[in-house]
């Protein structure tokens, strides 16, 4: 059966050809080839689908793995007939994905799907390498995402206008009655919103108003809210999820669009418009390294919880305490890893530090004492210094109504930077120079004393920049009454 008898090609001059995936190719893309030919000589038909198309034409080339949906041949021969190429593995339990040896593509039957349950897993999913394309493409949430590629031929099967909306950089539901089954979706867009600057269309919005997030597992929500934090322009998903209502399902953030914002609520000023231009600011950061980000963008996400909250007991308020304890239960509410949570709820309630530090010429033993804290919590005073940058400061436009560049120079950065190199401690807390062991070996028995001197110790040296650990002790224990 031919997957493409009922698809035209579609073509775009904005986009990059696709044709052929060359013979002499290297890595998943070779891959994809020996498997196309193989499945070819058994009577089928092997297209790649998904990601990989919209974005080889998108942008000439895709960074990920190819994925194959093999039309024509039955489960057993489509296994038998890839045994050649290496050993076969089905993974997954409710619809088997194949995957060949150490090859770096996954092979799959077209299926169909039928809802049966609430969430993004409520489905009974079927294989049918009967289909038509086109009917195993329906499934697919957005039209950018239901075209498929013959890696020999370079055919393009393009059965609902995906390239002609990605030429547009318009999202449109693949179909409109199949779209609402998988609440999911409506994260999804926004998270191409962010990473593609695409924009939905009138009636892709409705859809995605009308979902309801708390169908959802909180490890999908999170992994969602992932990708709309990494994209290019954070900003755009996350005014989608405004704009539509989905903010509703996160309740810490809709409460910014209401804090401190002269333009009032349901708007991008005050605190919403700040965070949404401070993303886009930690976004465009470069990455040496390759550094995890998600810290810094979670904490960037997550700096103004506390605007407007009290302090504890009914205390004046504590924006920055208030906005650790908040994002510290936002996190563990999506299950994001404790590592995690622990550095954004530092960051949060320390993002004041380097400005009032710099003012204020803080003595060297205040820095030493910050980098121990932020060690604990798995961060460091180069981190905050560069979360502190990013966030919007008195004197600043509001980020995110176009003017919410930050300020060129933070001299009170530049000082904290200066003073945390001089006290050794900007990139990693500071070694105790006095042991243990040390303090026992001057014949102190073990017992609560031992604990305070070496707290004492530890002060010493952080006041004074000395590291000689005699010294210290002959010190400390002089000083005892």
């Amino acid at each position: 059966m031919s997957a493409g008898a009922d698809s035209p090609p579609s073509r775009s001059p904005s986009l990059h050809p696709v044709g052929p995936i060359p013979p002499d190719s290297t890595g998943a893309e070779a891959d994809a080839l020996r498997v196309a030919r193989t499945v070819r000589e058994a009577g089928g038909r092997a297209l790649i689908v998904g990601g990989y198309v919209r974005d080889r034409m998108l942008r000439g080339g895709s960074e990920g793995e190819p994925d194959l949906e093999v039309f024509g041949l039955p489960a057993g021969r489509l296994e038998r007939a890839l045994r050649p190429l290496g050993k076969v593995h089905r993974v997954g339990r409710s619809f088997p994905v194949l995957r060949i040896g150490g090859m770096a593509v996954e092979v799959a039957l077209p299926r169909r799907e039928s809802k049966t349950g609430p969430g993004h897993l409520g489905f009974e999913v079927a294989a049918d390498p009967g289909l038509t394309f086109r009917e195993a493409a329906r499934r697919r949430d957005l039209s950018l995402n239901a075209m498929g590629l013959d890696p020999l031929t370079g055919e393009l099967l393009d059965p609902y206008r995906g390239a002609e909306a990605l030429a547009a950089r318009t999202m449109r539901a693949t179909d409109a009655g199949k779209f609402p089954e998988d609440p999911l979706r409506g994260l999804r867009v926004a998270a191409f919103a962010s990473r593609f600057r695409f924009e939905a269309d009138a009636e892709l919005a409705r859809l995605c108003a009308a979902l309801d997030l708390s169908e959802l597992s909180a490890e999908r929500i999170y992994d969602e809210l992932g990708k709309i934090l990494r994209g290019e322009e954070p900003s755009r998903g996350l005014r989608f999820l405004a704009e539509t209502g989905l903010l509703r399902f996160f309740p810490e953030l809709a409460a910014l669009r209401g804090a401190g914002s002269e333009a009032g609520p349901g708007r991008d000023g005050g605190a919403f418009g700040r965070t949404l231009g401070a993303l886009d600011r930690a976004a465009a950061l470069p990455n040496p390294g390759g550094e995890d980000r998600m810290p810094l963008l979670y904490a960037v996400l997550c700096h103004d919880f506390g605007r407007g909250r009290p302090g504890a007991n009914g205390s004046p308020p504590e924006p920055a305490a208030a906005g650790a304890r908040l994002a510290t239960e936002f996190l563990e509410r999506i299950r994001a890893p404790r590592a995690l949570t622990l550095v954004v709820a530092a960051l949060v309630r320390r993002q004041e530090t380097p400005v009032r530090y710099g003012a204020q010429r803080a003595p060297r033993a205040a820095y030493c004492r910050l980098a121990r804290e932020l060690d604990a919590a798995g961060t460091t005073a180069e981190r905050l210094l560069q979360f502190a940058a990013i966030l919007p400061r008195d004197g600043t436009a509001a980020a995110g109504d176009g003017n919410g560049a930050p300020e060129e120079t933070f001299p009170e950065g530049d000082a904290f930077r200066e003073a945390a190199i001089a006290a050794e401690v900007f990139q990693k807390p500071p070694v105790a120079a006095v042991t243990g062991k040390r303090v026992l070996a001057r014949g102190i028995a073990p017992g609560k004393r031992v604990g305070r001197i070496l707290e004492r110790c530890r002060d010493l040296q952080d006041e004074t920049g000395e590291t000689d650990p005699e010294r210290i002790l002959d010190r400390v224990l002089a000083e005892e009454p």
